[in-house]
């Protein structure tokens, strides 16, 4: 997916629009529970209009909700928007805190109760030793 800045006459490297622009100023996101690998999806019977106390949209809001319609990890959408996963993570707080999308952590953590398998992660370390 291209950029929406893609196109424009820039001579330097650096990007037409800088990632705070886009979040409002903020650098930080609000919620400490998305992760890499956190799934969103929107919500499809909510629209993207704004009720009263709600930011405003910028164009990339409506990209995430359309992109989406199926669980995506927020490392997917990062990248398919191509910015910064810090960004990204900002912009999906939005839509979630307006109540337009929904995010849950992977099943394989879901289902065991939020913590990986033990033998899973012995398996790893044994094999990052042996590196």
């Amino acid at each position: 997916m291209k950029h929406w800045t893609e196109g424009f006459d820039d001579d330097d490297d650096e990007p037409l629009v800088r990632p705070y622009t886009i979040t409002g100023g903020r650098t930080a996101p609000e919620r400490d529970d998305l992760t890499l690998i956190t799934l969103v999806t929107s919500i499809s019977h909510v629209s993207l209009q704004l009720g009263r106390g709600q930011r405003r949209l910028q164009p990339e809001h409506r990209t995430i909700f359309d992109l989406c319609e199926r669980p995506m990890a927020v490392a997917e959408v990062a990248s398919a928007l191509n910015l910064p996963v810090s960004v990204t993570k900002i912009l999906i707080g939005d839509l979630i805190e307006n109540g337009q999308m929904r995010a849950r952590p992977p099943l394989a953590f879901a289902q065991a109760g939020g913590l990986p398998d033990v033998t899973i992660l012995e398996a790893v370390r044994d094999g990052l030793r042996k590196l």
